[in-house]
């Protein structure tokens, strides 16, 4: 997983340079952001460099491997209370790349997840009942293809990228807001 605004930015960059024929945004991750979390009084933005132990903690837990150590969490508040955490999950489908809002509640539960950008073939794309399922999931060993996850005909590739990515981000939040380490640490 890249830095959000980091990796997001490339992603629209890229469809600019492209043009719409390649791919689609359908929001930006400032409006993204905004919409994690309607109730909040503001939204802090926290960026992480991650250490060799955690990237190690989120790759073991994810079942997923990492693209970079630098990560963004997104926490909405209002007042003190922290109504969420949300992560923007970049990565690359086929060969090309996908975006996707992972909203978490502070209980580590999946309170939306929304396609921020698509650039694959538009017959790939992930529909929003398809991404329904992962709705008050939590990370845990049946969060996988096949299992707790129904697939979709004929684009296995977006289906595997979903679900690592929403496992990297409940794994990421394990390891920065809960502070978990390795399995068996």
């Amino acid at each position: 997983m890249r830095s959000s605004a980091l990796a997001f930015s490339l992603l629209l960059a890229l469809g600019v340079a492209s043009g719409p024929a390649e791919g689609k945004v359908f929001e930006s991750r400032k409006e993204a952001v905004a919409s994690a979390f309607p109730d909040a009084d503001r939204v802090a933005e926290q960026s992480f460099v991650l250490d060799d132990e955690q990237v190690r903690a989120v790759e073991s837990l994810a079942h997923a491997r990492l693209d970079s150590k630098l990560v963004t969490l997104y926490t909405g508040l209002k007042g003190e209370q922290v109504l969420g955490y949300a992560l923007i999950e970049v990565h690359t489908v086929r060969t090309l790349p996908e975006a996707f809002l992972v909203v978490i509640s502070p209980e580590g539960e999946i309170r939306s997840l929304r396609m921020l950008a698509f650039y694959e073939p538009p017959e790939y794309l992930p529909t929003a009942r398809w991404l329904e399922q992962f709705h008050d999931e939590k990370l845990s060993p049946e969060l996988l293809l096949q299992r707790k996850i129904h697939g979709i005909a004929g684009a296995t590739l977006s289906a595997r990228a979903v679900t690592g990515g929403v496992r990297r981000a409940l794994a990421l939040y394990e390891v920065l807001v809960k502070g978990a380490g390795p399995p068996g640490a």
